[in-house]
């Protein structure tokens, strides 16, 4: 019930969802207001699918762990498989959602992903949970793609805010993943069974969906502005190294807030999950509201004001030594962090002289290289010195972020 209600009246725009007025770009496609409605509401259904997708992978890390003995450092590296994978798979996807439109990659690549976490939970060596990390980031970074593509052109044909609503349904569902996956863990559910009823759950949901993206004429024919081999605009390569570290941050809480809590903070193994949870439910409280905040204050005060609080967060985790306010820092990253990468993806694909495809690709695949760099980053700070001062170090490239704030205004 939670998740339907959060459907149904995110982003926080009463007005917007009942408006009968087709922008003049719907209309000169002969997009119907009805269908509009159709398409916000399966916009953010896939993105909560991804995140609840992403999202349970968090519990299951200590576990993989633990299963097959592995190091800070060797672990790190069996994650970098995870961000390197979404990240080939995202320039490619780019080019397939300019040329076709991005339901059928949404709907194929969903689908596809959903297979990934009963293997996770299964494997039994390094080499098979390489292998299942690097399919299973494949088929991440299709979606994560495929469906910001698909949210510029809805936001576009729509002619208000919606990007930070529809990343509020992607942090919702960490919340659910998250809370899910650690509270069937903690009611005695094995591992393998747990992951395959989150997956069960999720095909579900994408089936669901389907009927109501938008037609793949419909993207390609409003967005399409020069051709897609054609180089980005330069201010996308700007916006995708502030992804980076964004999605670096992002990235030390997947993969490491379990593992921080357990061996530095004494929390349950079966509870770690926890964590992530905290830091999910902040970021979706922040972009259920971004919309309006971001409006009203504008994107660089929302870069600004977001990265100063993501990098005290992180300095209240690495510097306090107790489990609750470690908990309280993961909110205050959550909340800092929760409008950055929103409002950068919505700059990137209103750029002029790029397709919004392929912007989104470009910042998405610079964003996602902070996945693929930082776990493994984290990982050989932590193995040389700890975990917190790794996540020092996060909090000082949050501060650069801030400084930099002012390019999401050019």
């Amino acid at each position: 019930m939670f998740l339907h209600v959060c459907i149904h009246l995110c982003p926080l725009n009463p007005a917007k969802e009942s408006s009968v007025e087709p922008t003049p770009e719907a209309a000169a496609i002969g997009g119907p207001p009805p269908a509009l409605a159709a398409a916000r509401r399966s916009t953010r259904l896939i993105f909560l699918v991804s995140g609840i997708g992403m999202s349970a992978w968090a519990p299951m890390v200590p576990y993989a762990k633990a299963r097959l003995g592995l190091d800070d450092a060797r672990l790190g590296l069996a994650l970098l498989v995870f961000g390197g994978a979404s990240m080939l798979s995202m320039p490619f996807v780019g080019w397939l959602a300019h040329r076709l439109g991005s339901r059928l990659l949404i709907v194929g690549s969903g689908l596809l992903m959903c297979l990934a976490l009963p293997v996770l939970a299964h494997v039994g060596s390094l080499a098979g949970l390489v292998a299942a990390l690097f399919y299973f980031g494949m088929m991440l970074g299709a979606v994560n793609v495929a469906m910001n593509a698909h949210a510029v052109d809805v936001e576009r044909l729509d002619g208000g805010r919606l990007m930070s609503g529809f990343h509020g349904l992607f942090s919702v569902g960490g919340l659910a993943g998250a809370a899910l996956m650690s509270g069937l863990l903690a009611l005695g559910v094995p591992l393998v069974a747990a992951a395959g009823l989150v997956a069960v759950l999720l095909v579900t949901l994408v089936l669901g969906l389907r009927g109501g993206l938008l037609d793949d004429e419909v993207p390609a024919a409003a967005g399409a502005q020069r051709s897609a081999l054609a180089m980005p605009h330069t201010l996308v390569w700007l916006l995708g190294v502030l992804c980076f570290v964004s999605f670096l941050a992002e990235g030390a809480m997947l993969d490491w807030s379990a593992v921080f809590l357990r061996d530095f903070r004494g929390v349950a193994e079966a509870s770690a999950g926890f964590g992530y949870a905290c830091f999910s439910v902040a970021m979706a409280v922040g972009r259920l509201a971004g919309d309006r905040l971001v409006g009203r204050h504008g994107p660089a005060w929302a870069v600004r004001l977001g990265a100063a609080l993501a990098a005290a967060g992180f300095v209240v985790v690495a510097s306090v030594s107790s489990a609750m306010v470690a908990l309280a820092g993961f909110v205050l990253i959550g909340l800092g962090a929760s409008n950055v990468v929103p409002v950068l993806f919505s700059a990137a694909g209103r750029l002029p002289g790029t397709p919004p495809a392929i912007a989104i690709a470009t910042a998405t695949t610079l964003g996602y290289l902070g996945l693929l760099i930082g776990p493994a980053l984290i990982g050989f700070v932590a193995h040389a010195s700890s975990l917190p001062v790794a996540f020092g170090g996060v909090a000082v490239l949050l501060v650069l972020v801030g400084l930099s704030a002012k390019v999401v205004q050019r």
